[in-house]
C-alpha cells in the first residue's frame, strides 16, 4: 500500500457552467484523520463526492492507493461514505443494516456474521443489535452508519458532516469516540465540517478551504498559530486584527506602528520597511490591565471595557480602543490572577508579548 492513500492532481469541477473547485492538489496519507474545513459553499462536500465517485472531475486526476479511478463506480473505489443523514434502512434492525453491503456481495453467511459481530463490538453496539433505527439515539444511529461502512473494510472512510444534527454534549462525546475509533481501525478518515473547534480537536491535518480553493494545509496547531493568510486567520478561531506598517527592521525583530505607538514584533516571514501588514493577536494572548496594574504604558493601547462575558473558567472582555476598534480578550481563572471583576466602562490598557502575534502582509 502506498504512503499516500489518495492523491488529487490539478482537480477542478464545474457544475452547470459554474466553477466550484479550482486546481486542487491534495495528498492524503495512509491512516491519517484529515479534515476538510471551510464555510458553506466552499466546495468541501463536492471534493468528498469526487473522491467517492458520486461526481466526476471536470479536469484533473484522482488516485486511490496509486490507481487512477477515472470513471470507476463508487462501490469499486474502496472509499465508503457516511452521510449527514446516516441513511439507515428504517425497516431493518442494526445487524441487518450493518450486514446489508456484505449480503449484496453474496459473501458466506458465516463470514457475514463474524464480520458484523466484530464491527458491532468495535462501535459498542452489541447490546443494540436487534433494535430498529427509530429505537436508537442520534449517537447510536451514527455508530450504526459508521459500522455499516467499516464492515466492508474500505481503504478510506468519508464522513460528510456526520455530527451536525447532534446536540452539543453528544457532539463532544462523538468527537472523542470518532477519533478513538479511527485509531483503533487504522483506516484513513476524511471528515468534512464547517466547525473550527471540531476540526482542531479531531484532526491529524486540516485542509482549510475558501471559495473552491485550498488556502492552507497543516496540523491543527499550524493552521491556528501560523495562518498563511487573512482568510485562514479569520476563519480559524477568533482573532484581533490590527492594521499596521513596518517602520523598522533588525533581523527577525520588526518594529511596527499601531495607533501612533511603536511596538516590537517577531516573524519568520520577510518584510520591508514601509510595508503595510496585519497583526493577528488571539484573544487568549491579549492582556488587559487597569491603571494600577499597567505600569509602563508606552507601548500599550488604551481603551474602555464595553462588555464582560462570564463563562465559568474564563471571562471574555470586549474592549473599545481609543480609535473605536473593538478587541476581545480572554482572561483565565488561575491562582496568579484572581482579579477578574472587570466593570463595564472601566478604563484599561491592552498589550501582548512580542512573538505572540502573527504578522501577515496586506493582500493585493
Amino acid at each position: 500500500m502506498s504512503q499516500n492513500i489518495i492523491e488529487l492532481r490539478e482537480v477542478s469541477k464545474s457544475i452547470h457552467g459554474h466553477d466550484v473547485l479550482y486546481n486542487i492538489n491534495l495528498e492524503v496519507r495512509n491512516g491519517e484523520f484529515l479534515t476538510l474545513l471551510g464555510p458553506s459553499g466552499c466546495g468541501k462536500t463536492t471534493l468528498l463526492r469526487l473522491i467517492s465517485g458520486f461526481e466526476q472531475p471536470t479536469t484533473g486526476k484522482i488516485f486511490i492507493n496509486g490507481k487512477d479511478v477515472a470513471g470507476l463506480a463508487p462501490h469499486l473505489r474502496h472509499a465508503h461514505t457516511v452521510f449527514q443523514s446516516y441513511a439507515l434502512f428504517p425497516h431493518m434492525n442494526v445487524v441487518e443494516n450493518v450486514a446489508f453491503g456484505l449480503r449484496c456481495q453474496k459473501l458466506p453467511k458465516k463470514e457475514i456474521d463474524e464480520r458484523v459481530a466484530e464491527v458491532l463490538k468495535i462501535v459498542k453496539l452489541e447490546k443494540y443489535a436487534l433494535r430498529k433505527p427509530e429505537q436508537l439515539s442520534g449517537g447510536q444511529q451514527q455508530r450504526v452508519a459508521i459500522a455499516r461502512a467499516v464492515v466492508n473494510r474500505p481503504l478510506v472512510l468519508l464522513l460528510d458532516e456526520p455530527l451536525s444534527s447532534l446536540d452539543y454534549r453528544l457532539r463532544k462525546t462523538m468527537q472523542i469516540e470518532l477519533k478513538q475509533l479511527q485509531r483503533k481501525l487504522g483506516i484513513t478518515f476524511i471528515f468534512v465540517t464547517h466547525d473550527q473547534e471540531e476540526a482542531l480537536s479531531m484532526s491529524d491535518r486540516v485542509v482549510v478551504m475558501q471559495e473552491g480553493y485550498i488556502e492552507q494545509i497543516g496540523t491543527p496547531r499550524q493552521v491556528y498559530e501560523d495562518p498563511q493568510n487573512l482568510a485562514v486567520a479569520k476563519f480559524i478561531g477568533e482573532a484581533n486584527i490590527f492594521d499596521s506598517e513596518i517602520v523598522g527592521m533588525d533581523g527577525k525583530q520588526i518594529t511596527v506602528m499601531i495607533q501612533g505607538k511603536q511596538r516590537m514584533v517577531k516573524s519568520t516571514r520577510s518584510f520591508t520597511v514601509g510595508q503595510k501588514v496585519y497583526l493577528l493577536v488571539r484573544p487568549e494572548d491579549l492582556r488587559v490591565w487597569n491603571a494600577e496594574e499597567a505600569g509602563d504604558t508606552s507601548d500599550m493601547l488604551p481603551g474602555v471595557v464595553e462588555e464582560v462575558i462570564y463563562k465559568g473558567t474564563t471571562v471574555d472582555l470586549m474592549v473599545r480602543l481609543t480609535n473605536n476598534k473593538l478587541v476581545a480578550a480572554t482572561k483565565f481563572f488561575d491562582e496568579d490572577d484572581d482579579r477578574l471583576e472587570y466593570k463595564i466602562g472601566e478604563p484599561v490598557w491592552t498589550t501582548w508579548s512580542p512573538g505572540w502575534e502573527v504578522v501577515l502582509p496586506h493582500e493585493e
